[in-house]
């Protein structure tokens, strides 16, 4: 048996409107199409879309990680006598 959905799902925009390299808002994470075309998914569609921007945002979280600890080591390396 299927949920009824009583209520719309509202949109994740955070107001900063803006796109990464990669053509992703940098608030939401929803590429061009998803945000344009919010209005006219389902709720079942705007579901796989807010999943798929919670995968872009840890994506974006382990390469910010990333970047941070190879910062610290090279920095650590330049200290070696």
């Amino acid at each position: 048996m299927q949920q009824i959905e009583i209520f719309d799902i509202p949109s994740p925009c955070k107001s900063i409107c803006q796109v990464n390299n990669r053509g992703y808002c940098k608030g939401c994470y929803r590429s061009r199409d998803e945000r344009f075309n919010w209005n006219t998914l389902t709720n079942a569609q705007k579901k796989k879309v807010l999943s798929l921007c919670q995968q872009r945002y840890k994506r974006y979280l382990q390469k910010r990680q990333q970047a941070q600890q190879q910062s610290t080591i090279e920095k650590q390396q330049g200290f070696e006598f």
